[in-house]
């Protein structure tokens, strides 16, 4: 059965300095902890924002360098952490899977999700990406349980696709885990809207941690990284720059709003 327990989002400025980057983001999580949050969840590619290249195409999971500094954080300050997103070795030339993993707080692994929807846009004087040129997608909805509580796992553009959710709810999930480094030029009209959105169709919490700032070179992030209930009320919010929030995760917020409002009850397709 979900357990009540206080978790927090946290939003890094992620470069291509990977120390650095290790260093920021375990400073907030020792914040986040000490503010009695026992679940922290941080942003995609939190410990590396880069394209993969012939020279860094990925690290392996487990045994990377940044798959074993959040392991070794996790054990150290008793909490999970859910390690947005990673770029690990896909075996298939200079490729990388875009990896989310959930590590326990006696620093196990979890679970892992590869992502399954890859950002390949171009928008003439805005943003211009193509995920697939390095990235493999991944095939399946993952969950994870953890605390009592059914995690979905999901990355950034997933967000975009409400039929994958609907298959993280189909296999007991209660909160959606949504790390992202969502574009500045589409978050700021997109991305409170469809994080609300996702948690009001599948009466969900959604936890959103999301990278802010300017990265180097053209990639700006928005940030505004949040928790949102099940009745899709934002309940915590970063503002700009580096930071955390946190919020109180409550099983009977889910069960009352899936109780009052059965919608699940009365699905006819799908």
């Amino acid at each position: 059965m979900m357990q009540r327990q206080k978790v927090a989002v946290i939003q890094t400025r992620s470069t291509e300095d990977i120390d650095a980057n290790l260093k920021q983001a375990g400073d907030l999580c020792r914040a986040a902890r000490a503010d009695g949050a026992r679940f922290l969840a941080l942003p995609e590619n939190v410990g590396f924002l880069r394209i993969a290249t012939k020279e860094n195409f990925g690290e392996e999971i487990p045994g990377g360098k940044i798959t074993t500094f959040f392991q070794n954080l996790a054990k150290e300050i008793d909490a999970a952490i859910l390690v947005g997103s990673i770029q690990e070795n896909a075996g298939d030339g200079y490729k990388v899977h875009n990896t989310s993993v959930l590590i326990g707080p006696d620093g196990a692994i979890v679970q892992k999700y590869k992502k399954v929807h890859l950002f390949d846009i171009d928008i003439p004087g805005t943003v211009s990406l193509k995920e697939s040129d390095f990235i493999v997608p991944g095939t399946d909805a993952v969950t994870a349980d953890l605390f009592g509580t059914t995690w979905g796992m999901s990355i950034c553009y997933d967000l975009r696709f409400p039929e994958l959710y609907r298959k993280l709810l189909d296999k007991g999930a209660e909160v959606l885990l949504i790390p992202a480094a969502f574009t500045l030029q589409t978050g700021k009209d997109h991305w409170e809207v469809l994080q609300r959105a996702r948690a009001i169709e599948n009466q969900c919490y959604v936890l959103a941690p999301g990278q802010w700032g300017h990265h180097g070179g053209i990639r700006n992030s928005y940030g505004h990284s949040m928790i949102v209930d099940p009745w899709g009320h934002v309940i915590a919010k970063c503002s700009d720059g580096e930071g955390y929030v946190t919020a109180w995760l409550d099983p009977e917020k889910v069960a009352s709003v899936r109780r009052n409002l059965p919608c699940g009850q009365h699905r006819r397709m799908g």
